[in-house]
């Protein structure tokens, strides 16, 4: 059969019409290419256009409270006993401390989140071969032309192109990824506030493990204590000037004090683990503490300057206004997919039958895209920009408020916590003198031991008011530390009291 050549078209933007372009085909090879939408198409989708996209906003992933209690832990044991102090404690929570950990690598996220909305804006070239070797069966495809070969093949082509995309003029998308960059500072900034976190946390700690030393030391006292006065009511009822009731009543106080020893010991250890998780620190390691933060108030404290002072420096503040000022970008970008994008694409590459015999063809192509009837899309992207960022604009409002609040309530704390630990002192010094009364009349035989089984108790109680009283004063400063927002660099200063 003799073949037929024609002419094809410049405008055919297919496979076929680069062969062609570069020279002649024949007819039944023409009639093959024009009958495989998928070969036909596939150059234009390397050449595709942009559109619009949606507003992103990138959530800021919330790390519970709970996190900052767990660690990843060091594997490395120091020979003997670690001594710890508060600052290497804290080093150490810095450095180990789970919560810290998770939330820089939020930073991470948040980081190839901006890469990627920023890839939107710029070209993406790519590089492709292809080597096509096909035999057709035109019945097969509905080509039943009288003269016709039913099979036509093998016959194939060598395609060495490149590819460019370019979204030349895309506002929302500018504006989405200006919203990430929102984000990806608010991230690191709640990396900043992620580290005060870990010094209240790890400084709670080690401020408890303190109070159980503190606890011990009064347990092991009031046994000592019981100790005596179990053994002059033994003596005293051997002597017969005293009944068993008092040997009893002082064998049962006796090791009430020794319960109250071994429950303070367990609280001891068990918070001993606390911290070194919160730390990082191995738990086959031996450690003791090296600070013991005494008493030390803390005066001078102006409510209105502490809170001005605090919605400076609060890093967790700065970052929701971050996250506020992503919204806006959001709700913004929601509103601009109702403007015109401009974008490029176009290819390079040779096409022949091999690569000796290829001619160069290519592709460029100019689009501009207006949205005519997507009314529900765009409203519904802007209703849910506007809905995120009336969220974060009322969370914003919120904690300017709880920041003034919990730089009041420390304040208050710090100050009721002064007179207890004043009031529990001069307790725990009259508790003494009683005891000491009530043992010196059992002693002379003008009294029975019931007075001196009262005034352990009452002794006991006053010490532990004074240590929870000591703790409760710690604490509340190094929350007022964290409240103000200089919790890591100021807490060696709000724990001395100047």
């Amino acid at each position: 059969m003799p073949d037929f050549f024609v002419k094809v078209p410049d405008l055919m933007p297919n496979a076929a019409a680069r062969r062609l372009r570069a020279g002649r085909i024949s007819l039944p090879a023409l009639l093959l290419c024009l009958s495989l939408p998928a070969l036909a198409q596939a150059p234009m989708q390397s050449g595709s256009v942009a559109t619009p996209t949606a507003p992103v906003q990138i959530p800021q992933p919330q790390i519970d409270a709970s996190t900052y209690q767990g660690s990843v832990a060091s594997r490395q044991v120091t020979p003997g006993v670690l001594q710890l102090s508060l600052s290497d404690a804290i080093q150490r929570g810095l450095h180990y401390n789970l919560g810290l950990i998770l939330t820089s690598q939020n930073v991470k996220t948040a980081g190839a989140s901006r890469l990627e909305e920023l890839q939107s804006l710029l070209p993406t070239a790519t590089a492709k071969v292809t080597e096509a070797d096909q035999e057709s069966d035109l019945q097969a495809e509905g080509l039943r032309i009288p003269g016709f070969p039913a099979i036509i093949g093998p016959y194939g082509y060598t395609d060495i192109r490149g590819s460019l995309n370019w979204t030349l003029l895309n506002l929302s998308a500018l504006q989405n990824y200006l919203a990430s960059k929102n984000d990806f500072r608010a991230a690191n900034l709640s990396v900043q506030d992620a580290r005060d976190m870990v010094v209240l946390t790890v400084g709670n700690a080690y401020l408890t493990v303190i109070a159980d030393a503190a606890r011990i030391q009064s347990a092991q006292a009031q046994v000592d204590t019981s100790k005596v006065s179990l053994d002059q009511a033994v003596e005293n009822h051997k002597a017969g000037v005293a009944p068993l009731l008092d040997e009893l009543r002082a064998r049962v106080d006796y090791q009430t004090q020794e319960q109250s020893l071994i429950a303070a010991k367990d609280a001891w250890a068990k918070d001993k683990i606390a911290l070194a998780r919160a730390i990082g620190l191995s738990l086959e390691q031996h450690f003791a503490l090296s600070d013991t933060e005494p008493y030390a108030p803390l005066d001078h404290l102006n409510p209105d300057q502490a809170v001005q002072q605090a919605l400076a420096n609060r890093q967790d503040l700065k970052a929701l206004e971050q996250q506020v000022a992503a919204a806006k970008r959001a709700r913004r970008a929601a509103t601009y997919e109702r403007l015109p994008t401009v974008s490029f694409s176009g290819d390079y590459g040779d096409i022949g039958i091999n690569p000796s015999d290829s001619h160069g063809t290519g592709d460029a192509v100019g689009s501009l895209d207006v949205p005519l009837f997507e009314e529900g899309k765009l409203r519904g992207d802007a209703r849910q920009a506007q809905a995120q960022l009336d969220e974060e604009t009322a969370r914003l409002s919120d904690m300017r408020g709880q920041i003034a609040a919990d730089v009041r309530d420390s304040i208050l704390d710090i100050q009721a916590a002064e007179k207890s630990v004043d009031v529990a002192r001069s307790n725990v010094q009259l508790a003494g003198e009683a005891l000491s009364e009530a043992q010196q009349r059992y002693k002379a035989g003008v009294s029975d031991n019931l007075a001196v089984s009262q005034a352990q108790q009452a002794v006991a109680q006053a010490n532990e008011q004074y240590v929870a009283a000591l703790y409760q004063h710690n604490m509340a400063k190094l929350s007022l530390a964290r409240a103000l927002g200089i919790a890591q660099s100021g807490y060696k200063v709000y724990l001395g009291g100047k």
